[in-house]
């Protein structure tokens, strides 16, 4: 049975990075070791941010008003990015690592055909994260920022995407991240004063 091959439309994947692609997942061949902890962190991992998420809401409850704003700001600025993502992967289509190059080694189950690879969902998402929280605290920032990219390297560990998915990712994310975000930190923060001092103040201040 062969692989299905990109259409002509399509991002082929294989011919920008495929051969860096494979040393990675040769890498991962040979540290079998290391395969089921990056397993689980790609898997499960993304509910860190969330946790990350939390933590910066409860610092911002001591900082001024901007900086709660850009806090509740954050996990709509990782819910716009992933959307942005995901548009993105419509128009390129590129086709997984785990078809185009099926004799490499897998770790993550190749997912079906129309879920494409570029760019990465995981990554995305994970360095909307960073970028949101560096906004609102940049130690909470920089701790999410390795988090971020843990998840970016261990996509291309496991199979799932090429290394250039995860470079245009974490662009993705960021610039989304960075334009939602600092606009809720320069403009929400007349909101945020208005609800400090109503019923809402337990939670924002």
């Amino acid at each position: 049975m062969t692989s299905p091959t990109p259409t002509p439309q399509a991002l082929d994947g294989a011919s920008i990075d495929g051969g860096l692609y494979g040393d990675v997942t040769d890498f991962a061949r040979h540290t079998h070791w290391l395969n089921g902890p990056v397993s689980a962190y790609t898997s499960y991992g993304i509910a860190l941010f969330a946790v990350f998420m939390l933590a910066g809401w409860w610092i911002a409850r001591r900082k001024d008003a901007s900086v709660m704003a850009a806090a509740l700001a954050a996990p709509i600025a990782m819910v716009i990015a992933y959307g942005v993502n995901d548009a993105v992967k419509s128009v390129f289509t590129e086709v997984r690592p785990c078809r185009a190059l099926p004799h490499d080694f897998l770790i993550e189950k190749c997912p079906p055909l129309d879920d494409y690879a570029f760019p990465s969902n995981h990554t995305t998402v994970a360095a909307a994260a960073a970028v949101a929280l560096f906004l609102v605290d940049r130690r909470l920032g920089a701790i999410a920022a390795i988090a971020a990219l843990l998840m970016g390297a261990s996509r291309v560990y496991v199979g799932a995407h090429y290394p250039h998915d995860v470079l245009v990712a974490f662009v993705t994310g960021a610039v989304v991240a960075f334009a939602v975000t600092w606009s809720a930190r320069r403009y929400g923060g007349p909101l945020v004063e208005r609800l400090r001092a109503g019923a809402l103040k337990p939670l924002l201040a």
